[in-house]
């Protein structure tokens, strides 16, 4: 019995050895790692050190790349030390088929089987690049692209009574709401598009490149189709509260000219959709490739040769939890009996305006001005 413990403690040491001796052979590097993920029952992609009772997508990842060897345990506990920066903050339960993260690791051999040995099914790393060592995949990205998979029948009018499974969209409405998507395109202000942003807080400003719905497809005996948004950047909620007005406008709750109010500067009510649909499709670095993806020692930060197994992982991971979940917990179905509830036609002025007179006729004074505020 004395024998085998001892055999066991030789070869924890010899294991500690063989570890340390690959750490020496294994020189810290910056590199990104092109991530996808199902973002069902996460409250997001950003860790929250500290706080086990929410669980991210950075939990399980930071976890695996210190399980796997490649950063130390200290790094885990605190991110600035492996330089760790992620593309996007995705929202909770919004998945990923191309989130890229920069992080110094040791590129230990066959490093990306050893992470994703330890990672649940559900989260890959599908790529790994070498990067310059000032390289942030936050501040370097020029563009990020996602995409929106929801039923069609989030399109039928309010007036007529539609059988969700039985839903099939038709052009004429197909072409309204890619009338209506175009017109987010350019530079406008969204402060309505998130929380805690006023009317003249400059970084409510944000230039949208293109936004489109692609033809409608039958899953499950469910048709289904996928809004596509190209911007520089998004505010938290901003994605899902653009889908929601447009729904909004087609169902007949609100009128077009909404869209142009809500990019003014009064308070306008912006129904936001549901996360489930929502997926970070593609992030873009076209300034950076320009730079260094020629230069004789980087690769440019495209991934062709892996969008064969990013397309495999939507069919297996993220198509089935948005189209099931869809099924069993009605969750676009649900929130399209909210939209009633929302105030299209009182603008903030409005509201205070009667609030004002209210306050008047009940001979009240010194109203602090602030009945707009309520969210």
């Amino acid at each position: 019995e004395e024998n085998g413990h001892q055999n066991k403690r030789l070869k924890s040491n010899a294991d500690e050895e063989d570890a340390e001796d690959q750490n020496k052979k294994s020189p810290k590097r910056k590199i990104v790692l092109l991530m996808a993920y199902s973002g069902k029952g996460y409250h997001g992609m950003q860790r929250n050190v500290g706080s086990s009772q929410f669980k991210t997508i950075e939990d399980d990842l930071v976890s695996a790349l210190v399980q796997s060897g490649c950063i130390p345990e200290n790094h885990g506990e605190d991110m600035k030390k492996m330089s760790f920066q992620r593309c996007a903050r995705t929202d909770k339960g919004v998945s990923a088929a191309g989130q890229i993260v920069s992080l110094k690791v040791r590129l230990i051999d066959d490093i990306l089987e050893k992470i994703n040995n330890h990672l649940p099914s559900h989260i890959r790393i599908l790529g790994l690049k070498r990067v310059t060592g000032g390289f942030n995949s936050k501040n370097k990205c020029d563009a990020r692209t996602y995409s929106y998979m929801l039923p069609t029948f989030a399109f039928a009018h309010k007036d007529h009574d539609v059988q969700e499974e039985l839903y099939r969209l038709d052009t004429e409405t197909l072409e309204r709401v890619n009338k209506l998507l175009a017109c987010y395109k350019g530079t406008h202000n969204f402060h309505n598009f998130t929380s805690q942003k006023g009317p003249r807080d400059p970084s409510a400003k944000r230039y949208i490149m293109e936004m489109y719905c692609g033809e409608p497809f039958v899953r499950e005996n469910m048709e289904f189709a996928v809004i596509k948004v190209k911007g520089q950047s998004f505010m938290m909620h901003q994605i899902r509260k653009m889908i929601g007005l447009v729904i909004a406008i087609v169902k007949g709750y609100a009128a077009e000219s909404i869209m142009e109010r809500s990019w003014g500067e009064e308070k306008v009510d912006v129904p936001k959709a549901p996360g489930l649909g929502l997926v970070l499709e593609k992030v873009h670095f076209e300034k950076y490739n320009r730079r260094f993806g020629n230069d004789g020692l980087h690769e440019p930060l495209e991934w062709t040769e892996e969008e064969e197994k990013i397309a495999v992982f939507k069919e297996q991971y993220i198509y089935p939890t948005i189209i099931n979940t869809e099924r069993e917990e009605k969750s676009m179905a649900n929130w399209l009996n909210t939209l009633p509830i929302h105030d299209f036609n009182s603008s903030a002025v409005e509201m205070q305006t009667n609030n004002k007179n209210s306050k008047k006729s009940g001979d009240l004074e010194g109203s602090d001005g602030c009945g707009d505020d309520s969210d």
